[in-house]
């Protein structure tokens, strides 16, 4: 077992409950300089309490059981608007905002998600995409196959 899956493996201990989850765990640098971003979320979302509580949890354990040997940086974060949706939960707890998603075929899609049902999302385009500039789409409702999506993005609206 690799130290990112060992990482999650021991953050998922400390969970409150059954409503928090770890997105992904992302280690970079060499020994000694380690740096370990464990990104938190969950249903109803995450505050800097619940990052701080995780991170001290884990910073013990990673201590007591010499998960990392070396020194090493330890930070838990919520995923923040920049980090692509990549867990069915996360989708789920962005229905009704604007999603970017880029297709596996190569295909882009902006638009309102409004639901997400048997493995599919549900999207009312917002504007016609830029390889189809000449057929506007623009209020076409399409669902999408969650395995067919390559990447997905909140996008933010400052209107």
């Amino acid at each position: 077992m690799g130290l990112t899956e060992k990482i999650k493996e021991t953050a998922e201990k400390y969970l409150k409950d059954d409503s928090y989850f770890i997105v992904d765990v992302i280690s970079k640098g060499t020994a000694g300089r380690t740096k370990v971003l464990v990104l938190l979320d969950a249903d109803e979302g995450v505050n800097i309490d619940d990052c701080a509580e995780l991170s001290r949890a884990l910073g013990n354990d990673i201590e007591e059981n010499e998960i990392i040997e070396d020194a090493y940086i330890l930070e838990v974060s919520s995923p923040g608007l920049d980090h692509p949706l990549s867990m069915k939960r996360q989708f789920a707890k962005n229905v009704g905002r604007s999603l970017r998603i880029l297709l596996k075929d190569g295909g882009e899609i902006r638009g309102k998600f409004t639901a997400m049902e048997n493995d599919e999302l549900t999207i009312i385009k917002e504007e016609a995409s830029k390889k189809n500039k000449k057929k506007s789409t623009e209020g076409e409702t399409v669902k999408i196959p969650f395995g067919s999506i390559e990447k997905a993005n909140v996008l933010v609206s400052f209107k």
